[in-house]
């Protein structure tokens, strides 16, 4: 999904990637931040450092995220994208 060649992330992928971002923050370590999350999951090539703080951004713009915690929105949607992918 992701490329070092300035690649638009299209909506469908955007979702998916959101999804999966929520998961991890969802299973992080309580020693970990939203960085280390970040940072673990750029590092697994799902998409990159700029792509990543973008949906990072967004999660916090659509109330995903509030000081550096899942809201309650996050959490339901966390759980039902792990959900998802246990299918």
């Amino acid at each position: 999904m992701a490329s070092d060649k300035g690649y638009i992330i299209n909506e469908e992928d955007k979702q998916l990637l959101k999804q999966v971002t929520l998961l991890g923050i969802l299973k992080k370590k309580p020693d970990e931040s939203l960085n280390d999350v970040m940072v673990t999951l750029v590092d697994t090539g799902m998409y990159t450092m700029k792509e990543a703080k973008q949906i990072f951004k967004e999660l916090k713009a659509e109330k995903y995220l509030l000081n550096g915690q899942l809201t309650l929105k996050g959490m339901t949607a966390a759980k039902e994208a792990e959900a998802m992918f246990k299918q």
